[in-house]
Parts: C-alpha cells; structure tokens; sequence
C-alpha cells in the first residue's frame, strides 16, 4: 500500500536564510513494507523539493487507530491519531532534491489505512514548491530535538547503518563503491544464506534461546534486518527448555538450515536437536506464522539443505563422515540417507555442511574449526562421490584480533555473481558475519577472492538493484508499544507467556522464585551491536516486592548485572556481579554486591556500555540517571569472558525475579542501543 502526497513544507532554514526569501516544498511517500497480523512495516520517504532544509517535523492522522510501535531514523511522540516524528542529527539537514526516509513498526486492530494529514514543520501537503510569506518557522532546531520516545536519552546517535546512506528510491546507487567487514557486528553465527528473487535470507544459532532461528532479510548482502523467526519456541520435548526441571543451556538450536521450494512457495527449516533428533518448520512467508511439521528420529547434524532442480529435497550432514539424506516428496521424511565423504586424517575434523548445486554438479561445503573451509564436489549425483578442494585455510581476518572466516555459506546474485558469508570468532560479543566474493574456475571449483592473502576489509559493492526500500537499522529506541516483540528480542529458554505483556511498555511479572539469574524465566535478551554500543532501559520498578531483583544485565556464563533490589520495603541501586557457570553450564556463583545506594521515586534509567572487541579484558560499563538525561557512572567496570565454549555471545538481557514470593512486576518504558 502506497501514499504519495507532495508536502508544502514550512521548511526549518539554515540560520543565513530566511523563511521569507525560501522557496519550500516536498515530496512524501507513504509504504506498507509487510504486513502480519495486528502489525505492519512502513516507510515514509521524504524528498526536500524546495530550498534546503536544516531540521523537520513530519506529521500524520492515522484514521483507524493504528499506533507506531517502534521506529528509526528519527524520534516519535503519538498522541491518539496524531504523529510526529522529529529529525535526528544524522538526517536533520535535507539538501535540494534530497531524501531521507522514516521507517517503522506498527500496530492495528480493525484496519490499516495510509494516513492524512501529512505535513512538515506544520504546513499541509499541497503538492506546490512556494515562497512562504510568513516569518520564519517557530519549528525546534535539531539541537533541541527531544529526547527519544520512553524518556531514553542516549547521549550519542545512532550511527551503525544510518539512513544517511542513500535512499533506495532517490540518489545514487550504489550508496557506496565498496562495503566493510564485518556487514553486521552482531552474533549472528553458522549462516545459511540463500536468494529468493531480489530478496537475500539469513538465518544463524541460537543455542537456548527462544524464539529460535532468526531470519534476517537483505536486498544487497550488506544491509540487514530482523525480519522473523522460524522456530516460534523451544518445543523439543523437553521442559528444561522451560528452565524447569533442568536447564538447555548450549543445547537447542545450532547449524541448522533453511531453504525455500518453489514448487509450494514454502520456506522449510531444519535442524538437529540435542544430537538424537531432527525437526522440520514451514512457513509461507519468513515473517509469518512457522508451524512444526515433523520429527525425523536421525540426527541431521550441521544440516545443509539443498532443493534440487527436479524438487528433490537432500540434506547434506555429519561430521568428518559426511552423509546425504533424501527426503519424501513433502519434505517430512526420510527416503534413504547414505555416507557420501570421510574426511582424509591430512585435514581431520569436518562438519558444518551447506549444499549446493552448479551447472550440474553437487556442492557441499564443510569447515574445518575454525580455520579452514573445504569443498566436496560431485559431478556423478548427490550421493557422490565427492573429491575436496579447500576454500580457504588459516588466511587473515577482516576483524583485528578475530580469528579465520569459516563455516557459512554460499549464495548466487540475480545478476550470476557469487558470495561467501562465513563467520568470524570474536569473543566476547561472539559470531560474527562477514563477506567476501566468489569466483569459479575452468573446471568449476569456487575460488574466494582474498585482499593480499586475507579476507577483505572491503569490497566492491554487490551489482544487485535498488532496494525497494531501506532496511530497518540496528540502533534506535523501543517502546514496547506493541503486543507482539520485535523479531530482533529473544528469550533466554521459552517465557512463560502469563508474566509478561508488552503495549505502552514491557511488563514482565516475576516468573521465578530463585537467587540464581540463569534459573529465572523470562529473561529478555539482545544481541549487543559491535564493537561498542550502549543499551538504556527506562525502569518504572513501583510494583516491586520485597525480594524482588529488577535490572539491565551482560549475559553469558559470567555475567553482571545493574538494578533495582527491593527488601524490607525499601529499594536499593546495586551492582551485581561475579555470576558464574562451571563448563556444564551449572551455576557457580548467584554473585555478590559491587556498590549499592538507596533510591526512591520508582522510575530509573539503567545503562551498560559495552566494548566487545575481540580479546580478553574488555569491559562493560554501568550507569544511572533520575531523569533520562544526566547519567552517572555506577560501580566498577566489567571484565568479559572471551573463552568461546558458551559459543553464543554476550547480550544485553532484561530481567526480573522474585527471592522470595511471585505478585511483583516492573515496567520497561523504553529500551534504547546507540553506537559511538
């Protein structure tokens, strides 16, 4: 759905111009990008037809109640139907000719109507480029823009993936004539990656957390978006995936695949569970509903799934031993599965298997860890037999401190250009992505293009069309204002769905009576944005109970937290750290007091800083403020831990447990990840 209106606007000048001398004037382009039920993605592009603008305000009347739920690319207050979204410091300043474009997650009951009433700085849309006869607008400076919806105020913006960068549907493209490694600093680990028309799909591990199997979605391999999950929960037969009766720490979801059929239209996820079972998830669309199809009783360890041009479905696996499954003609079942490749005692360990087929012949990559990728290739079949070839081994890496690229995937343009997405050890922060083209020689073995012997920091930017619209950033402010989380949240082990609601703020009831962090349900985690990124929480934590911990923490097998504790009837600040695990993922240590104060007034904005760089030592910092703006440093710094056998990387996690009774709650008004 598209609505295209010309805005009039009143336009906020550089202060060497006056409004009397200006002409002004813009062009608006209302998009619904998707749609699911009781949501919706837009977009509103906006291009300065006038005289250059240092500043706006984009106003809207919605008419069927809709009500934005998360946005980027500036701040937004709501008021009923009304709407306005104000500039932030990277897109302020709006040249002649130029655009910038507001996206948006929204929430509807009963409709969803393109909005009226579209104006900036005040002015109705008119469709006319004019000289204004009045004086100059009573519109803010962007130095005085308010503070980001939720009461966060970060005191830095946003940066990682502004959109600043070109708008798709105006300027030049590409945005850029190369683009940098990592495309996304987040742990994002074991890609599979695939192309349905001009769309690119992703999805990684995610070990015990729920919902399981991201999607992220592109239209150039270098911009991405959470766009779903495929495993809605932890439904693998087991209540510790529950954290009752036992915990699933590093078990669940690990290298698993997904690809789509085009003979149904359907998406179809795959992967092994606790080393026994494999399960089998479809879905018509990767933001739609994903249902759990089948149970295969054979391990399909680091599955690769490849739909072959007669619309036979294999599943390539294993480790050292690669074998080949051959699935039903639905795809829920298995036909006949058989070793295919033993890896030589020369290159030893292998697994991590993705399956492709090129001009004829079968493809499986497999990675030795973590330092080389190979290739087996097949001209006789898909069950072989496979000669190897290595892609690259022991080669430098893009990220200072990282180690080698390995484990991912591959993945054709529509153009015919190929690409290899593989991941690179960075802990602290985890997995994480990189890029890096492919070629193919005379005798149809694929050959990675390195930059003097390593992989890239840069390449030439992809020869793919311009997106249809920009993707959503990684950085802005949540407010909750949905019932439905973003596609970027996910839970530590499966919620329990009766303690927490979201719309008008997160509110999580205590769903756990313990003194251990990683025995309490519904902890809500984030991936933290590399190399450094700050998350600030506003924390309404006036319906506590005595016993009740509330806070913000950095979450993995050491972890430390800021927040709120509430005993006696009075509530205290506290740092809390030294929380630990021993390597069965058994807890050590419930941690102790680093610095406490007393506080009152029932609202506080908790924030962590944190450096993941790869390497040992690095920190995260906390702080606090009374009221959004001024913040104040808390406690002493932590020291995360870059040992890699937890495998998922640290996160930002929201949490709130009971030491003694359930009946306490606490509110999250806003939850806010800016960069440097």
């Amino acid at each position: 759905m598209v609505a295209t209106v010309a805005l009039l606007a009143a336009a906020c000048l550089a202060s060497t111009t006056t409004a009397a001398a200006a002409a002004a004037g813009c062009r608006a382009t209302y998009t619904v990008t998707s749609s699911w039920p009781g949501g919706f993605g837009a977009t509103v592009d906006i291009t300065n037809l006038g005289d250059p603008i240092n500043g706006w305000t984009l106003t809207w009347s919605y008419s069927a109640g809709q009500t934005i739920t998360q946005l980027w690319n500036g701040t937004y207050t709501q008021s009923g139907a009304q709407v306005a979204v104000k500039n932030v410091d990277y897109n302020a300043t709006l040249a002649t000719a130029a655009t910038t474009t507001v996206g948006f997650n929204g929430a509807f009951t009963t409709g969803n109507p393109p909005p009226t009433n579209l104006a900036v700085n005040g002015v109705l849309c008119t469709g006319a480029t004019a000289s204004p006869s009045a004086g100059p607008s009573s519109t803010a400076s962007p130095s005085s823009s308010p503070s980001p919806s939720g009461g966060a105020s970060p005191s830095t913006s946003p940066s990682a993936s502004p959109s600043t960068s070109t708008s798709p549907t105006a300027g030049p493209w590409p945005p850029s004539s190369t683009f940098g490694n990592p495309v996304l600093w987040e742990d994002l680990a074991d890609a599979d990656v695939f192309r349905v028309g001009d769309t690119y799909y992703y999805t990684a591990s995610t070990m015990h957390y729920s919902p399981g199997a991201p999607i992220l979605r592109s239209y150039d391999l270098v911009h991405w978006e959470y766009a779903g999950h495929a495993v809605p929960n932890l439904d693998f037969g087991s209540s510790a995936y529950n954290l009752s009766g036992g915990r699933a720490y590093v078990k669940g979801i690990w290298a698993s695949a997904m690809n789509y059929r085009r003979s149904n239209g359907t998406y179809y996820w795959i992967g092994c569970v606790e080393f026994n079972r494999t399960y089998v998830y479809t879905a018509t669309a990767v933001d739609g509903t994903w249902q759990k199809r089948a149970q295969i009783n054979n391990c399909y360890y680091d599955a690769g799934l490849l739909v072959d041009d007669n619309d036979t479905m294999y599943v390539a696996y294993g480790n050292t031993t690669i074998n080949v499954a051959q699935l039903s003609a639905d795809g829920l079942s298995q036909v006949r599965s058989q070793a295919v490749f033993t890896s030589p005692s020369s290159v030893g360990t292998i697994e991590g298997s993705r399956f492709y087929k090129r001009n004829g012949a079968y493809y499986i990559l497999v990675t030795r860890p973590a330092n080389a990728e190979y290739v087996l290739k097949s001209t006789s079949g898909p069950f072989g037999p496979y000669t190897m070839q290595p892609l690259l081994n022991n080669i430098g890496s893009p990220i200072a401190g990282g180690g080698v690229p390995h484990q991912g995937g591959l993945v054709q343009t529509a153009a015919g250009d190929w690409y290899y997405m593989a991941f690179v050890d960075s802990y602290p922060g985890g997995r994480v992505p990189v890029l890096a083209p492919v070629t193919w020689s005379a005798d149809g073995w694929p050959q990675l293009q390195t930059v003097n012997g390593a992989w890239g920091s840069a390449y030439a930017y992809p020869n793919v069309p311009r997106p249809p619209r920009e993707v959503r950033g990684p950085t802005g402010v949540d407010t909750f204002a949905s019932a439905a989380l973003g596609p970027e949240w996910e839970w530590n082990h499966n919620p329990d769905n009766t303690k927490w609601s979201a719309g008008g703020g997160l509110t999580l009831q205590a769903a756990t009576v313990t003194s251990d962090l990683y025995a309490a349900r519904n902890t809500l985690t984030h991936r933290i944005l590399g190399p450094t990124s700050t998350a600030t929480i506003q924390l309404d934590y006036s319906a506590m109970k005595d016993g009740d911990r509330a806070g913000l923490a950095m979450l993995r097998d050491q972890s430390a937290w800021i927040g709120i504790k509430r005993d006696n009837g009075s509530t205290r600040l506290v740092l809390q750290n030294n929380i630990t695990m021993d390597g069965n993922w058994n807890t050590t240590n419930t941690g102790s007091e680093a610095a406490g104060q007393n506080v009152a007034g029932g609202r506080i904005w908790l924030r962590v800083s944190a450096d993941i760089h790869p390497g040992s030592g690095r920190l995260a910092r906390f702080s606090y403020s009374t009221d959004g703006v001024t913040f104040t440093s808390f406690g002493p710094s932590f020291a995360m831990n870059n040992a890699w056998q937890f495998f998922m990387g640290y996160r930002f996690a929201i949490f709130d447990y009971a030491t003694q009774s359930l009946g306490g709650s606490v509110k999250v008004a806003s939850f806010a990840l800016t960069t440097p």
